[in-house]
């Protein structure tokens, strides 16, 4: 592995915890949204990570384990969506209240979407020093060989 392929997965893992972020301030913002574009509560999303696949693998090579390649990084294999329930709440006010007065709210948790915030920004910070470390390795071998 060289230090160019450590920058790599570093900075694919700082685009995906970025997204993660992005993804967490959605749902917070939307965490009273009863009514979006289709008529329905906002539905919680989720990132799905994965690690990068060699483009020049073959699927049999990745089962088998003889690729012995170290891996690539991480990417983003899609944004899902939660489609666990959301709570009902009586409030016969609210214009979008049914017949009984209920409101559906969106199926998002502000704490658990903190954590999961949290959980994203130290990913983050971390993947920042380990691509400052590999920035300083590869000043201190150019310098080595001056």
């Amino acid at each position: 592995m060289g230090l160019f392929d450590a920058i790599d997965a570093t900075s694919s893992a700082l685009s995906a915890e970025r997204l993660r972020m992005d993804v967490v301030a959605e749902n917070l913002a939307n965490a009273q949204t009863t009514r979006g574009p289709d008529g329905k509560p906002y539905q919680r999303k989720t990132v799905v990570l994965q690690q990068m696949q060699d483009p020049g693998a073959s699927f049999g090579e990745v089962l088998s384990g003889k690729l012995h390649k170290a891996p690539a990084g991480v990417e983003v294999a899609g944004i899902a969506t939660d489609t666990t329930a959301g709570r009902r709440v009586y409030d016969p006010g609210h214009p979008d209240a049914d017949a009984q007065g209920y409101i559906t709210l969106p199926n998002v948790n502000p704490v658990t979407e903190m954590v999961d915030l949290i959980t994203a920004q130290r990913a983050y910070e971390a993947n920042v020093t380990a691509m400052q470390t590999a920035k300083t390795m590869f000043s201190r071998t150019l310098d080595l060989l001056r």
